[in-house]
């Protein structure tokens, strides 16, 4: 019985989520209301409430999940400015975005969370420069210029790649996203000795 409700619950929260971002295309989290988000998945306000106190509980609770998902890929992968190593990083990133194109489409589109985005490239930022300063400890104050135009352009790649229809895979993509940052890299800083 038990593995029932689990499953039940789930669903719930996944026809939760996918609602949210059909609403979130259309309209600001700030004009979403639990009855038009009930309305549009077809449960009842009360199972809504058994779950999330309102609207920026659901939300928060999403983001915080893809945070945590991004985050266990820094513990998964080795992070390398001139290696193939780093590869599998940018995959999962790529995966984790795939896996979740609905909610994620709509937090990075125009009524999406800038405060998520931003917490996203935080987190990113905090790990991948922290392995540029270890192979590039001359030069920590350029850094932050080449990063900086490195994740602003892989932002918008990820934005152009959510919302568009093509057929690229997550590994395609991220075989994309790598080969620009590397070239990047390798342009601003040679390879060490």
């Amino acid at each position: 019985m038990a593995e029932k409700t689990d499953r039940r619950v789930r669903k719930t929260k996944a026809q939760l989520r996918l609602g949210l971002a059909r609403l979130m295309k259309q309209k600001s989290i700030k004009e979403i209301t639990v009855k038009e988000l009930v309305n549009e998945v077809d449960i009842n306000r009360s199972t809504f409430y058994l779950h999330y106190t309102d609207i920026y509980d659901l939300l928060h609770s999403i983001e915080d999940e893809l945070t945590r998902e991004i985050r266990d890929t820094f513990h998964t992968h080795p992070v390398s400015p001139f290696t193939e190593d780093s590869l599998p990083f940018v995959e999962d990133i790529f995966r984790i975005l795939a896996e979740n194109k609905d909610i994620c489409n709509a937090l990075f589109g125009p009524n999406g969370d800038i405060a998520f985005i931003h917490r996203i490239e935080n987190l990113i930022s905090a790990h991948s420069l922290n392995v540029l300063r270890e192979t590039f400890p001359d030069n920590i104050e350029e850094l932050k210029y080449s990063y900086s135009f490195c994740l602003t352009g892989c932002i918008g790649l990820i934005k152009t790649w959510l919302t568009s229809d093509t057929n690229e895979s997550p590994q395609e993509m991220a075989e994309i996203a790598f080969k620009l940052i590397i070239n990047a890299v390798k342009t601003f800083y040679p390879q060490p000795a």
